[in-house]
């Protein structure tokens, strides 16, 4: 595709009828036949901007003034868009390359995003937002999508991205999802999964199974029940105490995987990345239910690209990993058998800033891995407004503090806010330490939600709009923060080349 001379689009012209400054984002500006398309930003909106004749020039909605059209970057015209630039659209990761769930909360990280993967091989999912994210941010899945499509065509990003429906319960969700235009499912099966089993007693446990359908229950036993299986290097029994736990915990997650496998997966005409999230559990997932699992996995014909088990130690939002190294290596190698014996890659959730164990996910995995990140993309914006507007700052963390026991209802951390310094104790110039503090980093980060859409007496936003012009005034300086910071996790994972 040839592209043209950045100079053949008038940006005083622009201004003059947008009547804002207008930033011509320069890698975007691409010949279609007769037409000359390219993106520009004027305060916090952008636009498409035609020049020339054309079908793409027809189909795109805007505004025609002489010499050209100037047509909103809203969902409609991001349909045109993928009609024309192809590499714009979200696609799976068919050759299975190291790949980074990179969630953008706001809409603004992608560039950044970008930018870190210079130099890499890895798979990038743009796209990547729960339910639960969308309802605190007042987003919906389009608009996630339309954000990284625009932003892989202002980047000039053209070796492909992916769009996760993340941690979907419910089948309406996965269908919406998918005819939205999802190439990865992630399904969390956390409510078909009974937590109980792991803390009952014997007599419980046998009185519980007993209870399972017969036909059921003699089926599992004939296929697993005292089986001694060898995976690599280790030999693994299914004692009858076991499959009796795994079969009472994830027989009707299974059921359940299957269902979706079959009604949505299988039957998609493109190909789509299948997800398989159990770490959304009370216990860390035992090698041997992992091993459980894949065996019916594969009896069903199900076939999953990740599967993301709970491991050992604990995986909290923001901060490092909180647990023995040691014993995380062991296990974790365990699991990455049994991944690489039945032909799936390993999920890692929560990976953001998880950096102690990034070297041992490269050095044990050995070979293709995927891990999600989120929240701390929110975070580098959470940095930037210290760095720049100390004020505004400091009313984010005083209304963080005060909606932090609303937020903690959704997530598990283990914040001390009594270990967090005094606002008051603290200099316009040091207000970025407070990133550095993991006590904090939660604080903040569990919160972005009422930072977001919380209101005033006037039912004006209370802050989210005034962040929302600080990514604009400042947008280079949050794409060099998440630059650094994902390269960061790049580097430790092993995914630089």
């Amino acid at each position: 595709m040839e592209l043209y001379d950045s100079k053949q689009i008038n940006t005083q012209v622009l201004e003059a009828r947008l009547g804002k400054p207008v930033r011509l984002y320069e890698r975007s500006v691409t010949s279609l036949g007769e037409c000359l398309i390219a993106l520009i930003r004027a305060g916090r909106n952008k636009y498409l901007v035609c020049q020339g004749s054309g079908p793409v020039f027809e189909e795109l909605s805007g505004e025609n003034f002489p010499l050209c059209k100037i047509c909103p970057a809203n969902h409609a015209n991001r349909l045109v868009l993928n009609k024309y630039l192809p590499y714009t659209i979200p696609v799976a990761n068919t050759a299975r390359r190291p790949s980074l769930g990179l969630g953008d909360r706001l809409g603004e990280a992608t560039a950044g995003h970008i930018e870190a993967l210079k130099g890499t091989n890895v798979f990038p999912i743009f796209a990547q937002q729960s339910i639960r994210e969308l309802n605190f941010t007042n987003r919906t899945f389009d608009d996630v999508i339309d954000a990284a499509a625009y932003a892989v065509f202002q980047e000039g990003y053209t070796t492909g991205y992916g769009a996760d429906g993340d941690h979907l319960k419910k089948c309406p969700d996965i269908e919406k999802s998918l005819s939205q235009g999802a190439t990865m499912i992630t399904l969390d099966s956390s409510e078909q999964i009974d937590n109980s089993i792991q803390s009952l007693d014997e007599d419980a446990l046998l009185a519980r199974y007993q209870a399972v359908e017969e036909q059921i229950r003699e089926l599992y036993e004939r296929l697993y029940q005292e089986q001694l299986l060898t995976i690599g290097e280790y030999t693994l029994k299914l004692d009858r105490k076991h499959l009796m736990q795994d079969v009472l915990t994830y027989h009707k997650a299974l059921d359940f995987i299957q269902l979706v496998y079959e009604t949505y997966i299988s039957t998609s005409p493109k190909p789509v990345d299948f997800e398989i999230s159990i770490d959304e559990t009370d216990t860390p997932t035992d090698p041997k239910s992992h091993l459980f699992i894949a065996l019916e996995l594969k009896r069903r014909h199900v076939t999953i690209a990740t599967l993301a088990p709970r491991f050992i130690g604990e995986f909290q939002k923001g901060i490092d990993y909180i647990g023995d190294l040691s014993l995380f290596s062991e296990n974790l190698e365990q699991h990455a058998v049994i991944a690489r014996h039945f032909g799936y890659r390993l999920s890692i959730h929560s990976g953001s800033d998880k950096f102690s164990i990034f070297p041992i996910l490269a050095k044990t995995i050995k070979g293709s891995f995927h891990v999600k990140t989120a929240g701390t993309n929110w975070l580098e914006a959470v940095r930037l407004v210290s760095q720049k507007d100390p004020s505004l700052y400091r009313r984010m963390h005083n209304h963080a503090l005060k909606r932090f026991a609303d937020a903690k209802k959704f997530y598990h951390v283990s914040t001390k806010l009594d270990a967090i310094r005094d606002l008051d104790e603290v200099q316009d110039n040091e207000l970025w330490h407070y990133l550095e503090d993991d006590n904090a980093r939660q604080l903040l980060h569990i919160t972005y939600g009422y930072l977001l859409l919380d209101e005033n007496e006037l039912g004006g936003k209370l802050i989210g709009d005034e962040l929302f012009d600080l990514l604009v005034r400042e947008e280079e300086g949050y794409r060099a923060l998440l630059a650094k910071h994902i390269a960061k996790h790049l580097a430790l994972l092993g995914f630089s080349r």
